[in-house]
């Protein structure tokens, strides 16, 4: 399966791009993070607040993913 991710905010700042291809067997949004994370990279994904979204619909990390799909992490935002 291939992957569209986007990477949004701080999360873009970190990484150094705001998007990348990422090819592999993800059931779900959590596997695709794990797998991310697991490089060393990622670090900046494993904390625990982060949003994302599948297709342009904000969803869970539980959200299961196909071929194809476009995928999206960015940070919860704060307000004061």
């Amino acid at each position: 399966m291939k992957l569209k991710v986007l990477y949004f905010a701080r999360f873009r700042e970190a990484l150094g791009r705001g998007e990348e291809e990422v090819e592999g067997d993800f059931a779900t949004l959590q596997a695709l993070r794990d797998f991310l994370v697991a490089d060393g990279q990622h670090s900046v994904l494993a904390e625990p607040n982060l949003m994302c979204a599948r297709n342009e619909e904000l969803c869970s990390l539980n959200e299961p993913l196909a071929d194809g799909d476009e995928v999206a992490f960015f940070p919860t935002v704060t307000g004061g």
